[in-house]
């Protein structure tokens, strides 16, 4: 089952690697992941103060998620995103253009003001649809 991309000149075009919106016909079981963070399988914050090493390690966390649920990133139609700085937007992007594949999930992003651990810089959580 694939994701068809949905895309309207009546909107703007994302600012980074996100879709308007996503279709993918519902056959198949829904995974809800929840909001993975930069913590290693041993728990500890990898990389604090580094956003691109951050949102690799819950990029990792979301494939690890996705197998273990019997599925991979490219069953994943939404991602929200939480920040502790807007101004990563560019380098967060950046990491998930390596992971997610076209077309990419939709997507929120926004900015918050406190997480778990004061050395958490990003979380995601997904929503999935897998045959």
């Amino acid at each position: 089952m694939t994701r068809q991309q949905v895309h309207t000149d009546d909107l703007s075009r994302p600012s980074g690697h996100f879709s308007q919106a996503i279709v993918r016909e519902a056959r198949g079981r829904l995974v809800f992941v929840s909001g993975m963070t930069a913590r290693g399988a041993d728990g500890v914050v990898v990389a604090p103060g580094d956003i691109e090493a951050q949102t690799r390690q819950v990029c990792d966390n979301l494939v690890r998620a996705m197998e273990a649920a019997g599925g991979s990133l490219d069953d994943i139609v939404r991602v929200d995103v939480y920040v502790r700085n807007m101004e990563h937007f560019e380098q967060i992007h950046k990491v998930r253009r390596e992971y997610f594949g076209s077309p990419p999930p939709a997507s929120t992003l926004v900015e918050v003001t406190k997480m778990v651990s004061p050395e958490m810089l990003i979380e995601i959580n997904a929503i999935a649809v897998v045959e």
